[in-house]
């Protein structure tokens, strides 16, 4: 009977005063609804703690058992809080979680090879499709197999792929004149050749990870410079290259000769490269600088076809002297970066990119 007349009367109890006066008055009612009968007092958990003859009923076990739901009322909302409701976690909590404690199952192997650095994900599937892919020595096929790099021996090109991947690593490249964007071996002045140093210390900086594949993503050609990413993430590296990421990317384009307002018209009229018809995003005569004698063009393309900046300006009836890619999305390339020098990207510069880091 106690037990009834103490949980209808929490149930409809109302909060109305600030929390120090509503326990005041909550444990009054508690101590002249059941001193009398203490004796009789049942309860499924342990027995009623007792100070100065009044009854202290504990909480904590209190709002599992007999499911208290607290009013609070106030002058704008009423508010009901549930104090039995599950708690949340937070994300960073979550992937926490999943990266330390939670056992990782298999994944695909095409996603396995581009998390390793292999190459994008697409290229990853041309290499199982060829056959130069084999799982437990046989040679596989179809990219969705589910593979387990911990467990299972994987060989690309003949080269065993590790057990343990390598962490990712993101790196803004200022490219020079010069070298080619290829990780071929005949390729003497190619623009990864730059990161050998990086390599070379990469067991004192990263003791115990085996060292990555680096590669390009995308590409500049030989005679422009400019900002060109490196890393060896090639789920990042197909995200940021892929048409759907919609990155614009500025260049500086230097003219041999004078450019006129209808230079500027041509070029932003576009012009039909590959079957296909580009136009830029944007188009701008630059201010003279007293040290550059020669007019600069900025312009901003998005589709990201081979030589679309070149091809814009030659349409347009005009010849590059020289071109320059100063910008990815919202990341640009810092000024005071020299050219053969890189940076490792953070994840502010990997958002302005258009990616998060997990």
């Amino acid at each position: 009977m106690a037990v009834t007349t103490t949980t209808a009367a929490l149930t409809t109890f109302n909060i109305s005063s600030s929390l120090t006066r509503n326990h005041l008055q909550l444990r009054t009612f508690l101590s002249h609804t059941l001193s009398s009968r203490s004796s009789q007092f049942t309860s499924p958990f342990e027995s009623p703690l007792t100070q100065n003859n009044l009854i202290l009923v504990p909480w904590t076990y209190s709002t599992r058992h007999l499911h208290v739901t607290a009013e609070v009322n106030s002058p704008t909302k009423k508010k009901v809080k549930n104090l039995t409701s599950e708690p949340r976690y937070s994300k960073a909590a979550r992937r926490f979680y999943n990266d330390n404690f939670k056992e990782t199952s298999s994944q695909r192997l095409s996603k396995v090879l581009a998390a390793a650095g292999v190459a994008s994900r697409r290229s990853c599937e041309e290499l199982i499709f060829d056959g130069r892919v084999t799982v437990n020595g046989s040679v596989c096929n179809s990219p969705q197999t589910r593979v387990d790099p911990k467990k299972d021996m994987i060989y690309v090109n003949g080269n065993r792929l590790p057990k343990k991947l390598p962490p990712k690593v993101y790196l803004a490249l200022n490219k020079p004149k010069g070298y080619i964007c290829s990780a071929a071996e005949s390729q003497s002045k190619s623009a990864l050749s730059l990161f050998n140093d990086y390599m070379k210390s990469w067991d004192k900086r990263n003791p115990g990870q085996p060292k990555p594949r680096l590669f390009t993503v995308g590409r500049l050609d030989v005679a422009t410079t400019g900002l060109i990413i490196v890393t060896n993430d090639g789920e990042f590296a197909q995200k940021i290259s892929h048409p759907s990421s919609g990155l614009s990317k500025e260049y500086i384009a230097t003219i041999d000769g004078t450019v006129h307002k209808r230079h500027l018209i041509a070029i932003s009229e576009g012009t039909v490269i590959d079957g296909v018809h580009c136009t830029p995003d944007a188009v701008e005569l630059l201010p003279q600088q007293p040290d550059k004698t020669r007019p600069r063009l900025r312009i901003v393309v998005h589709e990201g076809r081979n030589h679309e900046v070149r091809e814009l300006v030659k349409s347009a009836g005009l010849q590059i002297y020289s071109l320059k890619r100063i910008r990815i999305g919202a990341f640009r390339l810092p000024p005071d970066l020299l050219f053969g020098k890189y940076i490792e990207l953070k994840p502010p510069q990997l958002k302005a990119l258009g990616w998060d880091e997990k």
